[in-house]
Parts: C-alpha cells; structure tokens; sequence
C-alpha cells in the first residue's frame, strides 16, 4: 500500500480543482468531524504537488474536501496545534490522472455535478499540467463515457475557458445551457457575448440570459454563416474611432441595432442613421 505522509493543512490549497463543494451537508459534516476527533482519520486526503506553488500553497486538493474540512475545524476549534496536520497520499505525475478519474466517478456518484463544473475541472487539470491537452483530460478522467459524451464534455471545459468570471453563478447553468453557449462561441460570438455580458455584469443569471438570447438565436441560423463567396459577412460588430460600437441583434422578426459609446448618447446620431436608411430606400 501506497505510505501517506503529514501535510499542514494551510499548506492545501482545496479549490486547486473545482469540485462539488458548494453543498457540504452540515449534518454529515458535523458526525465526520465528531469521528475524527475522537477516532482519528482512517483514510489519508490525496494531494499533488503543485507545480507552481504560491507563498502559502504547496499542493493541491485531489480528493477528501470533507475530510480535509474537518481538520481545518477542528484545528480552529482546539487552538492547541492538534489537527493542523492531516494524512495525505502524495500523488505523483504517473499516478494523478487516475486518483482525479476516481475523483470525479465518486462525484458523479454522490451528487450530480453541474456541467460547469464539469467542464471546470477538465479546463483546472489541463492548466495544472496534469494533462497535456483537454483532449487528454476528457479521454481519461471519462474513460467509460461515449464518444459522444466526452465531446459535450470538452465542450463544457471550452465554455468555461471563453466566459469564465464574466457569467453570474455559472455552475446554475444547465447542460442545455452549456451547449448553446457552445454553439455560440463556435459560430465566432464571443465578443458579441462578451461585451452583452459586460452590459449585464451586475446582474444576475437569469437577467443575462435574457440578455443573451438573440445572440444565441443567431447562432442557430443558417443563413448567418460565412462562407467563401462572402468573406467577412455577416458582420455582426463595428467598433469606430470616434467611440461609436454598433452591433446587430436577431428579433422575432428582423433585425436590431444597438449603437453604445460616448457618440450614442445623443439622440441625433439616430436621426443621421435614419435619415441614411431612408434616402437609400427612397433616393429622391
């Protein structure tokens, strides 16, 4: 059997992977912690260490959040030095992929997580080195899923890399969600989505994905796809040197322009932008 060794717990950093922490049961918590303070820890965290360790992390969280919890507890509980150490399974490169693969099996498992954070993790593990490429990450950490799956999947970790801190409470989003942002960032949105986020940073989810909407319907649309004898159309953004940004939104029923910036304050650029369309509609 694989020998632990003792880990200060400031020294681990827990959200060095995303995992399904925002739900710790209090109950079952407060029975572990109640177990480990008077029987011990049976079974060792599991760890790595980080390649890029900062001033107060020197490893990284694989598995044993509520155990690790526990110990911070307790530790802030007894202020006597006792608990301040915890038992780990030090992973070493060869040997992570599969502790992170029984990770998120046991995850999946306990509690469905949000394809976020799904997508999350396999994004954390690749930029923690642990994988080589995402690619890499979706084939071994879901080595028994369907192809199929796997590509959602990757698709989620993609997500999550073009919108990360721009989305409200983003673990909120739906699998149907994911893969519309998807859709969308594959039909060259993003800056569309990214700027229509920035509009609704103080807002939440519910209200920027309203805000979002016509923008996804875009994407589903056919005919809005370039193709070779239509280079650089549709245009869908215009950003001028006078300030002026001028983007265009998909309605029920046509088409929407939005104009922002310090020009778009006066409603007189309106009135030249309407005077325009109706001379080219009805030259005198």
């Amino acid at each position: 059997m694989t020998p632990h060794i003792l880990i200060p717990i400031i020294e681990i950093d827990a959200e060095a992977l995303p995992r399904d922490r925002t739900q710790l049961d209090e109950d079952a918590m407060a029975e572990l912690t109640t177990s480990i303070a008077t029987t011990g820890l049976r079974m060792p965290i599991e760890v790595w260490k980080l390649s890029q360790p900062t001033e107060t992390h020197r490893y990284g969280l694989i598995s044993g959040l509520r155990r690790l919890t526990a110990h911070q507890r307790l530790a802030t509980l007894r202020q006597n030095g006792s608990f301040t150490e915890i038992a780990a399974f030090l992973r070493t490169p060869e040997t992570i992929p599969a502790a992170m693969a029984d990770m998120v099996a046991e995850n999946e498992i306990r509690a469905e997580t949000s394809a976020w954070e799904k997508g999350a993790t396999l994004l954390a593990a690749t930029r923690a080195g642990i994988f080589d490429t995402l690619d890499d990450a979706t084939q071994t950490l879901h080595a028994s899923a369907s192809r199929q799956k796997r590509a959602r999947l990757r698709a989620f970790a993609e997500v999550v890399e073009d919108l990360e801190d721009a989305i409200a409470t983003p673990e909120r989003l739906t699998g149907r969600q994911m893969h519309r942002l998807s859709a969308a960032l594959r039909a060259g949105l993003s800056e569309l989505i990214h700027l229509t986020l920035r509009d609704h940073r103080r807002s939440a989810l519910p209200t920027q994905w309203q805000a979002l909407l016509p923008i996804l319907f875009e994407s589903l649309d056919p005919t809005e796809e370039a193709t070779a004898t239509t280079p650089g159309r549709p245009r869908r953004l215009l950003h001028l040197k006078q300030g002026l940004t001028i983007r265009r939104e998909k309605s029920g029923n046509g088409w929407i322009m939005r104009f922002c910036g310090p020009e778009a304050r006066s409603g007189a650029l309106i009135d030249d932008v309407m005077d325009h369309i109706e001379r080219y509609f009805q030259p005198h």
